[in-house]
């Protein structure tokens, strides 16, 4: 029998999984995918299509994330560029693009629905994630449920209470699952007063309830880690229930405060998503999710790493300026 990759997990530690904040060890550096020749081996043969570069500014307190472009530059360089400057990229779908990566993930996943019953991780992704010392993330939730695995570096997470509409309103949330918005949403700094703060050492997990907001700023080093997402039945019905009500409240105007996951109405919600969802398909007028353009481009000469493209220096998207006062 191989070692556990979870490191001496209580009952209790299984028992956390999706209902509350878990803070626990692993011992995912042992498995050797996570060393320098290793990630920049993984950026030179990630797909393209699956590998986004970003940068988020200087100022923590200014929305400035953007999507840029890698330029050509080498895995090897590029994460030398990520050490120096601010930058923070992103390999989505490492599941589905690298089978050692597919093999350590699925063992973790398959041990945590061995030990907690009830539980199942289906439509697993996992997205390696490699920052720089200063990098940070905004205010934000994930639509599915997240588990953030810290591999190298220090970063502090800002975890705030979830199914609390004074942290991400009721309009914010149908916003962000209906796909209208990022999952970047409004932000006050008097929110930090009710957050649980963690400084995520090496070897720690860190997760949390569905659609809790949250927020990150690396601390010291080179930061990796690997952030995993699953859903499973009441995954998928939470975000149709958001789903449904901005329906209602956008076709019908008729607003839903309710965002239970359980009983006949949040069946009947569902239906009613996935019901728009497949007409919107058949007349060829699906929704398309967001996407933040490309507005840099990597350039180991300029400062941070990176130089904004022409024209564009004050086209940063704010998906949520309608609403950045709405936070009840």
């Amino acid at each position: 029998m191989t070692q556990s990759l979870l490191d001496n997990w209580t009952q209790q530690d299984f028992d956390t999984v999706e209902e509350g904040v878990l803070v626990a060890r692993h011992n995912l550096a042992a498995t050797g995918l996570f060393t320098d020749d290793a990630l920049a081996d993984i950026i030179d043969t990630h797909p393209a299509d699956d590998l986004s570069i970003n940068t988020m500014g200087v100022d923590p307190n200014v929305f400035d994330w953007r999507e840029g472009e890698r330029n050509g530059v080498s895995g090897r360089e590029l994460l030398q560029l990520v050490r120096e400057g601010q930058l923070w990229i992103n390999c989505r779908k490492m599941l589905a693009n690298n089978p050692d990566y597919a093999r350590v993930f699925n063992e973790v996943y398959d041990e945590i629905e061995a030990n907690k019953p009830g539980f199942r991780a289906q439509q697993r992704t996992a997205n390696l994630l490699i920052s720089s010392p200063t990098a940070w993330v905004p205010y934000h939730v994930d639509m599915p449920v997240n588990m953030l695995w810290h591999i190298r570096g220090t970063k502090r997470v800002w975890v705030y209470p979830h199914f609390d509409k004074r942290f991400a309103s009721s309009q914010v949330l149908e916003k962000v699952c209906s796909g209208e918005w990022s999952e970047d949403v409004p932000y006050d700094t008097s929110f930090d007063r009710y957050a649980l703060v963690f400084d995520a050492q090496p070897g720690q997990l860190i997760t949390w309830p569905q659609l809790a907001p949250h927020r990150v700023r690396n601390l010291e080093g080179l930061n990796v880690s690997l952030s995993t997402e699953h859903k499973n039945p009441r995954a998928k019905r939470r975000i149709n229930v958001h789903t449904a009500n901005h329906l209602m409240r956008t076709r019908f105007g008729k607003a839903c405060q309710s965002i239970e996951v359980e009983g006949l109405a949040a069946h009947a919600k569902q239906a009613m998503a996935r019901t728009f969802r497949l007409a919107g398909k058949f007349v060829g007028q699906e929704k398309e999710q967001f996407v933040y353009t490309k507005t840099f481009v990597v350039d180991p000469d300029a400062p941070h790493g990176y130089r904004v493209k022409e024209g564009v220096e004050s086209a940063v998207v704010a998906p949520h300026e309608e609403l950045e006062a709405v936070h009840v």
